[in-house]
């Protein structure tokens, strides 16, 4: 039981620091540098994956990448060209892009939430780019500095030690 107690805390504790760390980096390039938005409101969810569960075929980083991506894609597309209210535009694009990230074998449970924020937000293609593709590598690189360098974790899993 206490080395179960034990466990937890230090799982929890790196996830506290290096979500710190991706978040304030995220939030520093997006507010204090001209380079635009690095910010998803679905990060912070990829943030228990990367670096609570690492171990997890969800927090692999090809899932990381191509989930965000995937249904990044499918948001900017439902709201570019179907033209239906937003509730149904919404519907359709969260579960059109939790069927491809299923069908391409992806799957990232948090980026079930990019085609919300996407349609409410009426965002651009630009979106794709910054937060989406920069943000995503940005959160990888740091899982797997705090995985595989600190923690000594066959992280991505496909790696061998």
């Amino acid at each position: 039981m206490i080395n179960t107690i034990k466990e937890n805390f230090n799982r929890a504790l790196y996830a506290l620091i290096f979500s710190i760390i991706t978040i304030g980096t995220l939030s520093f390039l997006s507010f204090e540098t001209p380079y635009g938005l690095f910010l998803a409101g679905s990060f912070g969810s990829s943030m228990v994956l990367l670096f609570g569960y690492p171990e997890s075929p969800f927090a692999q980083p090809k899932n990381v990448f191509f989930g965000h991506l995937v249904t990044s894609v499918v948001g900017v597309l439902i709201l570019k060209f179907l033209p239906v209210d937003q509730f149904l535009q919404i519907a359709i694009a969260v579960g059109l892009g939790i069927f491809v990230m299923i069908l391409l074998g992806v799957t990232h449970p948090p980026a079930g939430g990019n085609p919300i924020v996407i349609i409410l937000g009426a965002v651009s293609y630009d979106f794709l780019l910054n937060p989406i593709i920069f943000g995503s590598i940005i959160i990888i690189v740091y899982a797997i500095i705090l995985n595989r360098f600190i923690l000594k974790k066959n992280y991505p899993s496909s790696w061998k030690s």
